[in-house]
């Protein structure tokens, strides 16, 4: 078994929950999700980000602007949407439904 595959598709499984999580709180541009999801020990490459928030915005649930940046080029600030919210709200009752059953399995004696 390549276990470290199993963990990578198990993260890549999360990752648009956790983005919305991240976004719910602050809104942020991709160095700072990226951040944010390796300081949990997510770790993410910009490949990976990209076209998970383009998939985002175009399905409604993030909207981006442009700042200017005192250090380099604009920056794409992400903001989550009502839409985003309520997607959250869901994802956020299926993740604990889903750690529920599994902990019932895993730890069934």
């Amino acid at each position: 078994m390549d276990f470290e595959n199993v963990k990578a598709q198990m993260r890549k499984g999360v990752l648009e929950f956790c983005i919305l999580s991240i976004l719910s709180k602050n809104d942020a541009y991709a160095t700072d999700i990226l951040n944010k999801l390796k300081e949990s020990e997510l770790i993410v490459v910009e490949g990976t980000l990209y076209p998970l928030l383009s998939r985002q915005k175009n399905a409604g649930l993030l909207s981006y602007r442009w700042e200017e940046s005192t250090q380099g080029p604009p920056r794409k600030y992400y903001t989550i949407t009502e839409k985003g919210k309520e997607v959250l709200k869901e994802l956020d009752t299926a993740w604990k439904d889903l750690i529920d059953a599994v902990d019932s399995i895993v730890n069934k004696n």
